[in-house]
């Protein structure tokens, strides 16, 4: 890709929290956390190397005035945070998403995990598109802060098949209301089942998505050729 191309990045990089001993809840059942060797675990070294080394390769196709945000859980979220200003770019916001119905905690040895953290980076603090106006209409007139609360993905999202760590719609339509225009592209390097391609559609940015898995291809595919038709 070329550089200074593209206007925003949404990126939902592994966690690397697979193991084979550990457990979740889902659907009421006691589950595997396993989600394939993507998401194995790496040491810290590694997990560091590899933050830094797609991070890198955003911040040199990211517009001057452009913005990327970040999600993930305490499992990547310090290693990315660090890599992010170590690679060039300054911290605008620390956003906490709240999850209003996480599964339980079935080892009950500490808080339930109800949270994500979405970090907010650009390359020119003093120079990068927020839509203030919008964000602040939407939240009934009021400045919107840095915590946003709701649910998990509903399955009406996953109709046309799962992702294990699959993002609400509108989770995406905050970020990419908030940080983009219309016909603006959007890089979403670890595209997934395709939900940051579902709404740059849906409210006419320009798409490119970047993924390995070729189930998730497909999956991806199927979801933005619905939004398109």
């Amino acid at each position: 890709m070329p550089p200074s191309s593209v206007d925003l990045v949404f990126a939902d990089p592994p966690y690397f929290l697979s193991t084979e001993e550990g457990i979740t809840c889902r659907s009421g059942k006691m589950a595997s956390v396993a989600k394939g060797n993507w998401d194995r675990q790496k040491c810290i070294e590694e997990l560091h190397d590899f933050n830094r080394e797609w991070i890198r390769r955003c911040f040199r196709v990211l517009k001057e005035t452009g913005s990327i945000f970040v999600s993930g859980t305490f499992h990547n979220i310090y290693s990315v945070g660090m890599a992010l200003q170590q690679e060039g770019f300054k911290i605008v916001n620390n956003i906490t998403w709240q999850k209003l119905n996480p599964p339980p905690n079935l080892a009950c040895k500490c808080f339930t995990h109800s949270t994500e953290t979405i970090i907010w980076g650009v390359k020119n603090k003093k120079n990068y598109y927020f839509n203030y106006t919008l964000m602040k209409a939407m939240n009934d007139g009021k400045q919107m802060k840095d915590v946003w609360s709701g649910a998990l993905t509903p399955k009406r999202e996953k109709s046309f098949g799962k992702h294990p760590t699959q993002k609400p719609e509108y989770l995406l339509e905050r970020i990419l209301l908030a940080a983009s225009r219309e016909n603006d592209i959007i890089l979403d390097p670890f595209c997934g089942s395709g939900t940051t391609g579902v709404v740059a559609v849906r409210h006419k940015r320009v798409f490119i998505g970047i993924e390995r898995e070729f189930e998730y291809i497909e999956l991806a595919e199927r979801r933005i050729r619905n939004e398109e038709f």
